[in-house]
């Protein structure tokens, strides 16, 4: 597995295809590099190279003490990014990685061609907060596979679990796999937590598209929308299914984020 060494880390990527523009792909909560696997195909069918990479605190990077921050993980990105060459992006962040996208849009925003952020929020506000503190105790009481598993009953609407038993069973399998410990979940908690950008957003020029399921319990629609609101020109749009509708409905999230992103291709 390649790694950048950057920021006092080593930092697990994947960088598929052969497209002249690069889609950069952030990773949410608890979430692997290989939790794209799909959209990456589809992109990478689309004419892109797809960029994705192990947040600090998971999979194949480094496990710090935390806690962490969102502008250290966009940092993170960024140092990815450079250290590999690759000059302007198209930047997908989901949930925890939406957070992190906003930081990277704020500091790096000139090296963006687009921004897509997907169920997320700006500040957590006192439903999502008080959330991620039942995750915190569940982690330090009972250790992380039956955290993530709860979790994941967060991710989905009830239907994903009739309809699709066979694809619900493949993310509880994977459970055990998942190379992430208490003290780096916690880490990562922290930094959702503690994520405010909602006095900034302004400042974001790149062409922006809000992107939130249907019938997102976890993250509310009307977190994201927030961020719509404050972003000057920013689109807004809502796709069938829960918080995790890129892995419930993959076929229609992949066709909205690959229309936008396509309208501000360079070639």
């Amino acid at each position: 597995m390649p790694t950048v060494s950057a920021n006092g880390l080593e930092i697990a990527y994947r960088l598929d295809g052969e497209g002249a523009e690069t889609v950069l792909l952030i990773n949410g909560l608890a979430d692997e590099k290989e939790s794209w696997g799909l959209q990456a195909g589809t992109f990478i069918e689309a004419g892109y190279r797809v960029l994705s990479f192990d947040n600090r605190g998971i999979g194949g990077t480094t496990k710090p003490a935390g806690p962490y921050t969102t502008r250290q993980m966009a940092d993170d990105a960024k140092a990815v990014v450079d250290v590999l060459g690759i000059g302007e992006v198209h930047l997908l962040g989901f949930s925890m990685g939406g957070m992190i996208a906003q930081e990277y849009a704020l500091a790096y925003g000139d090296t963006l061609r687009s921004l897509v952020l997907y169920a997320t929020y700006a500040e957590p506000g006192p439903f999502c907060l008080r959330l991620s503190k039942t995750w915190e105790t569940l982690a330090r009481n009972c250790g992380m596979a039956p955290t993530v598993r709860a979790l994941l009953l967060w991710c989905f609407t009830p239907a994903f679990y009739e309809d699709q038993a066979a694809l619900a069973g493949e993310f509880d399998d994977g459970v055990p796999a998942l190379n992430l410990t208490v003290e780096s979940f916690l880490g990562q908690l922290a930094a959702i937590q503690r994520h405010d950008t909602a006095d900034r957003l302004g400042s974001i020029g790149a062409p922006t598209l809000v992107l939130a399921g249907e019938a997102d319990i976890l993250i509310p629609p009307m977190q994201s929308r927030r961020i719509h609101d404050r972003i000057a020109g920013a689109e807004w749009l809502t796709v069938p299914g829960g918080h995790a509708a890129c892995w419930e409905f993959p076929e229609s999230f992949n066709a909205v984020v690959l229309d936008f992103v396509g309208r501000h291709r360079a070639s």
